[in-house]
């Protein structure tokens, strides 16, 4: 035991959201609450530590304009790692990053493969661009290449209507969401628009991402249906740029999505109160910068989420609802140290003093 790395966390412990331990040792990359034997202690740290912070909806490999190489991989990986995001999903990227399973400096990750989406329905570069015959196929595909979630592309602009709409019929989702369970995967959607909501979730989605166009209609079938969402707020701020962006091409699609982020704090606040799961996620990778996880879990807060609840939905609940471990005896030391308590100010966590992978000090 003694020739092991033994790190000592003294201070506060947030193993949930009320339970609380005066210290916590991390042997060998994992969590222990009884000092070890013999221990020589190696380093200690002081303050409040949560579990590593889970980003939901983040992109490693991909920027603006598509799949990016593996240095610029591991730069967003490291800038996510300081901001104290210690697990992410991987909502779409067309970069192999499995390389990064084998740092211990850098965030654990769990992918859902690549978009798919129709054809000339989404961002260049980034997407299989298919049709719905060949969705079920690529679904199986993704749902193999992935770690469980496989994710499509719900709505998009579509340029005949000059709005967005929906990009498949039931049918093809239901095909297709029936054959990831099958293969064990859960599937999640992009979506910003109304109309694309009621065929996915009675077609059987996990998540939506974004889910700015919940209604009054539609949070009732989220709630019942258990579906959650990632309303990546910190991206939805960017639509009335977007918006003034497609004014003279698209004025109708510019239109739609300005009223989508005028109501965006009802909207997650509804879908919250209403009983809906809400999880962190930042939409990094695209267009946006990653380590922005304090900025969303601030935005939550503003949109009326009980700063506990916030909290949950980067550390202990989302982490739960990924069926990863949080800082349960023998799980890996993943956490993330601060001055003081997160549950009284979530403005805390954009301070990290510590971060700890696999019980080592790294940043």
């Amino acid at each position: 035991m003694s020739d092991q790395p033994v790190l000592h966390v003294r201070g506060r412990v947030l193993l949930g959201p009320e339970e609380v331990r005066d210290e916590l040792w991390a042997v060998g990359g994992l969590v222990s609450y009884e000092r070890p034997a013999g221990a020589r202690e190696v380093t200690t740290v002081d303050g409040w530590a949560l579990p590593g912070l889970v980003d939901a909806h983040c992109h490693v490999g991909l920027d603006q304009h598509g799949p990016v190489d593996d240095a610029t991989s591991e730069k967003q990986a490291l800038t996510d790692r300081d901001a104290g995001t210690l697990l992410i999903r991987d909502a779409g990227s067309p970069s192999d990053t499995r390389w990064i399973d084998d740092r211990e400096d850098l965030p654990k990750i769990i992918r859902a493969g690549r978009h798919i989406a129709r054809t000339r329905r989404y961002i260049r570069n980034y997407a299989h661009e298919i049709e719905p015959d060949d969705l079920v196929e690529y679904v199986a595909h993704e749902a193999r290449r992935g770690d469980g979630w496989v994710k499509l592309v719900g709505d998009w602009l579509d340029r005949d209507s000059g709005d967005l709409g929906a990009c498949w019929p039931r049918g093809a989702v239901e095909a297709a969401i029936a054959e990831a369970h099958r293969l064990g995967a859960r599937v999640t959607a992009h979506c910003f628009a109304e109309d694309s909501l009621r065929d996915l979730v009675e077609a059987g989605i996990d998540c939506i991402e974004h889910a700015t166009g919940l209604t009054e209609e539609t949070i009732p079938l989220f709630a019942e249906r258990g579906v959650a969402i990632v309303p990546t707020l910190v991206n939805i701020a960017t639509f009335p740029q977007l918006a003034a962006g497609g004014e003279d091409k698209f004025p109708r699609w510019s239109d739609h999505m300005r009223r989508l982020h005028e109501r965006r704090y009802d909207t997650v606040r509804a879908a919250y109160d209403a009983g809906i799961p809400v999880f962190v996620g930042t939409d990094a990778g695209g267009s946006l910068s990653h380590g922005l996880v304090a900025a969303e879990v601030a935005e939550l807060v503003k949109a009326g989420i009980p700063p506990l609840e916030a909290l949950s939905a980067t550390a202990w609940g989302a982490r739960r609802w990924l069926g990863r471990p949080s800082l349960e005896e023998g799980a890996p030391a993943d956490l993330v140290v601060y001055e003081s308590d997160p549950r009284a100010d979530v403005r805390v966590l954009a301070a990290p003093r510590a971060i700890v992978l696999n019980g080592r000090v790294i940043g």
